[in-house]
Protein backbone atom coordinates (compact mmCIF):
# COMPACT_ATOMS: atom_id res chain seq x y z
CA UNK A 1 0.00 0.00 0.00
CA UNK A 2 1.24 3.30 -1.02
CA UNK A 3 1.95 5.83 1.43
CA UNK A 4 -0.61 8.81 1.80
CA UNK A 5 2.23 11.32 1.12
CA UNK A 6 2.69 9.82 -2.34
CA UNK A 7 -0.15 10.96 -3.29
CA UNK A 8 -1.21 14.55 -5.03
CA UNK A 9 -4.48 15.95 -6.34
CA UNK A 10 -4.50 16.86 -9.85
CA UNK A 11 -6.86 17.60 -12.33
CA UNK A 12 -8.13 14.78 -15.36
CA UNK A 13 -9.53 15.10 -18.42
CA UNK A 14 -11.66 11.84 -17.62
CA UNK A 15 -14.60 11.29 -16.13
CA UNK A 16 -15.93 8.55 -13.56
CA UNK A 17 -19.34 7.31 -13.34
CA UNK A 18 -20.75 10.57 -14.11
CA UNK A 19 -18.17 12.90 -12.91
CA UNK A 20 -17.23 15.79 -15.33
CA UNK A 21 -13.81 16.24 -16.69
CA UNK A 22 -12.01 18.55 -14.32
CA UNK A 23 -12.68 16.29 -11.06
CA UNK A 24 -9.56 16.54 -8.95
CA UNK A 25 -7.93 13.00 -9.63
CA UNK A 26 -5.83 10.97 -7.19
CA UNK A 27 -2.27 10.20 -8.71
CA UNK A 28 0.62 8.53 -6.42
CA UNK A 29 4.09 10.03 -7.92
CA UNK A 30 5.03 8.30 -11.16
CA UNK A 31 1.82 6.44 -11.58
CA UNK A 32 -1.63 6.75 -13.59
CA UNK A 33 -4.81 8.64 -11.97
CA UNK A 34 -7.62 7.15 -10.01
CA UNK A 35 -10.54 9.28 -9.24
CA UNK A 36 -11.07 10.50 -5.95
CA UNK A 37 -14.17 8.75 -4.41
CA UNK A 38 -17.28 10.97 -3.35
CA UNK A 39 -20.24 10.64 -1.62
CA UNK A 40 -22.84 10.07 -4.05
CA UNK A 41 -25.32 13.14 -4.79
CA UNK A 42 -28.94 11.91 -4.24
CA UNK A 43 -30.29 13.67 -6.44
CA UNK A 44 -33.69 13.98 -4.72
CA UNK A 45 -34.94 17.77 -5.05
CA UNK A 46 -38.31 17.89 -6.22
CA UNK A 47 -37.29 19.54 -9.82
CA UNK A 48 -35.09 16.38 -10.58
CA UNK A 49 -37.50 14.00 -9.83
CA UNK A 50 -38.51 12.50 -13.45
CA UNK A 51 -41.37 9.95 -12.85
CA UNK A 52 -45.30 10.78 -11.56
CA UNK A 53 -45.33 8.34 -8.76
CA UNK A 54 -42.33 6.17 -7.65
CA UNK A 55 -43.29 3.21 -5.27
CA UNK A 56 -40.28 2.64 -1.88
CA UNK A 57 -40.05 -0.02 0.60
CA UNK A 58 -38.48 2.16 3.31
CA UNK A 59 -36.72 1.01 6.69
CA UNK A 60 -35.76 3.29 9.67
CA UNK A 61 -34.82 2.06 13.47
CA UNK A 62 -34.99 3.47 16.43
CA UNK A 63 -31.46 5.68 18.55
CA UNK A 64 -29.28 2.67 19.66
CA UNK A 65 -31.97 0.26 18.62
CA UNK A 66 -34.00 0.85 21.94
CA UNK A 67 -37.26 -0.94 21.99
CA UNK A 68 -39.51 2.44 21.81
CA UNK A 69 -42.02 1.18 19.42
CA UNK A 70 -43.13 -1.91 21.80
CA UNK A 71 -45.57 -0.27 23.90
CA UNK A 72 -49.65 -0.02 23.04
CA UNK A 73 -49.17 3.81 22.91
CA UNK A 74 -45.78 4.76 21.41
CA UNK A 75 -47.19 1.98 18.23
CA UNK A 76 -50.47 2.98 18.32
CA UNK A 77 -48.88 7.14 17.98
CA UNK A 78 -46.81 6.08 15.31
CA UNK A 79 -49.53 4.24 13.51
CA UNK A 80 -51.57 7.60 13.90
CA UNK A 81 -48.91 9.37 12.29
CA UNK A 82 -48.82 7.22 9.64
CA UNK A 83 -52.36 8.07 8.80
CA UNK A 84 -52.66 11.22 9.72
CA UNK A 85 -49.96 12.21 6.82
CA UNK A 86 -51.84 9.66 4.20
CA UNK A 87 -54.92 11.14 4.60
CA UNK A 88 -52.80 14.95 4.28
CA UNK A 89 -52.23 12.82 0.39
CA UNK A 90 -48.26 13.11 1.90
CA UNK A 91 -47.76 9.65 0.17
CA UNK A 92 -50.39 6.94 -0.39
CA UNK A 93 -49.36 3.88 2.26
CA UNK A 94 -49.79 0.12 1.20
CA UNK A 95 -47.99 -1.92 3.79
CA UNK A 96 -46.48 -1.15 7.48
CA UNK A 97 -45.58 -2.80 9.96
CA UNK A 98 -44.38 -1.46 13.70
CA UNK A 99 -41.71 -3.67 15.41
CA UNK A 100 -40.32 -3.07 18.73
CA UNK A 101 -37.44 -0.89 17.14
CA UNK A 102 -37.83 -0.65 13.54
CA UNK A 103 -40.41 -0.03 10.87
CA UNK A 104 -41.00 -0.72 7.11
CA UNK A 105 -43.55 0.72 5.06
CA UNK A 106 -44.16 0.35 1.33
CA UNK A 107 -45.57 3.51 0.10
CA UNK A 108 -45.68 5.71 -3.10
CA UNK A 109 -44.92 9.10 -3.38
CA UNK A 110 -46.17 12.02 -6.02
CA UNK A 111 -44.24 13.89 -8.43
CA UNK A 112 -43.80 16.81 -5.86
CA UNK A 113 -42.72 15.04 -3.16
CA UNK A 114 -39.82 13.00 -2.56
CA UNK A 115 -39.37 9.65 -0.77
CA UNK A 116 -37.00 11.74 1.91
CA UNK A 117 -39.60 14.14 2.56
CA UNK A 118 -42.16 11.10 3.34
CA UNK A 119 -39.78 9.63 5.95
CA UNK A 120 -39.18 13.12 7.26
CA UNK A 121 -43.11 13.79 7.88
CA UNK A 122 -43.25 10.14 9.48
CA UNK A 123 -39.84 10.07 11.29
CA UNK A 124 -40.31 13.47 12.17
CA UNK A 125 -43.94 13.88 13.00
CA UNK A 126 -43.50 10.76 14.92
CA UNK A 127 -40.73 12.11 17.18
CA UNK A 128 -42.68 15.55 17.66
CA UNK A 129 -46.17 14.12 18.89
CA UNK A 130 -43.97 10.96 21.09
CA UNK A 131 -42.05 13.88 23.10
CA UNK A 132 -45.06 16.16 23.38
CA UNK A 133 -47.57 13.06 24.53
CA UNK A 134 -45.47 10.72 25.42
CA UNK A 135 -42.58 12.20 27.69
CA UNK A 136 -40.13 10.63 24.79
CA UNK A 137 -36.74 13.21 24.32
CA UNK A 138 -34.76 13.17 21.62
CA UNK A 139 -33.10 11.31 19.74
CA UNK A 140 -36.15 8.73 18.64
CA UNK A 141 -34.58 7.74 15.10
CA UNK A 142 -30.93 7.32 13.82
CA UNK A 143 -29.88 8.80 11.40
CA UNK A 144 -31.00 8.03 7.57
CA UNK A 145 -33.36 5.25 6.73
CA UNK A 146 -33.04 2.56 3.50
CA UNK A 147 -35.11 2.56 1.02
CA UNK A 148 -35.66 0.20 -2.17
CA UNK A 149 -37.61 1.62 -5.12
CA UNK A 150 -40.02 -0.72 -6.67
CA UNK A 151 -40.23 -1.44 -10.33
CA UNK A 152 -42.76 -4.21 -10.73
CA UNK A 153 -45.69 -5.77 -9.23
CA UNK A 154 -43.08 -9.06 -8.38
CA UNK A 155 -41.00 -6.57 -6.05
CA UNK A 156 -43.77 -5.22 -4.54
CA UNK A 157 -45.16 -8.74 -3.36
CA UNK A 158 -42.35 -9.73 -2.28
CA UNK A 159 -41.54 -6.53 -0.26
CA UNK A 160 -45.55 -6.84 1.23
CA UNK A 161 -45.09 -10.35 2.10
CA UNK A 162 -41.92 -9.42 4.11
CA UNK A 163 -43.93 -6.98 6.18
CA UNK A 164 -46.71 -9.17 6.50
CA UNK A 165 -44.48 -11.94 8.17
CA UNK A 166 -42.51 -9.81 9.79
CA UNK A 167 -43.72 -10.07 13.21
CA UNK A 168 -44.03 -13.90 12.42
CA UNK A 169 -40.50 -14.05 12.06
CA UNK A 170 -39.36 -11.95 15.25
CA UNK A 171 -41.85 -14.57 17.19
CA UNK A 172 -43.92 -11.74 18.34
CA UNK A 173 -46.84 -12.96 16.69
CA UNK A 174 -47.99 -16.73 15.63
CA UNK A 175 -49.99 -15.63 12.56
CA UNK A 176 -49.35 -12.05 10.83
CA UNK A 177 -52.82 -11.36 11.57
CA UNK A 178 -52.47 -11.27 15.27
CA UNK A 179 -49.72 -8.66 15.61
CA UNK A 180 -51.87 -5.31 16.05
CA UNK A 181 -49.28 -2.78 14.98
CA UNK A 182 -49.31 -3.96 11.12
CA UNK A 183 -51.37 -2.91 8.00
CA UNK A 184 -52.24 -6.64 7.88
CA UNK A 185 -54.13 -6.83 11.07
CA UNK A 186 -55.58 -3.34 10.12
CA UNK A 187 -57.18 -4.08 6.86
CA UNK A 188 -58.78 -7.86 8.70
CA UNK A 189 -59.85 -5.83 11.17
CA UNK A 190 -61.21 -3.26 9.04
CA UNK A 191 -62.99 -5.94 6.66
CA UNK A 192 -64.73 -7.57 10.03
CA UNK A 193 -66.22 -4.40 11.13
CA UNK A 194 -67.31 -3.60 7.77
CA UNK A 195 -68.92 -6.83 7.31
CA UNK A 196 -70.31 -7.08 11.34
Amino acid sequence: MADITAFSYGQGEASYQGMPSGVPLLKAKGQASAAVMAIPIRHSFPENVVASERTFFVTSSTWGRQRLLQSNRSAGLFIVVLYEYREQNKYQLHEFVVMPDHFHVLLTVGGQTTVERAVQFIKGGFAFRAGKELGMRAPVWQKGFSEVRIHDRESFTSRRNYIRNNPVADSLAQELEQYPYSSAYDKLNWTRRRSG
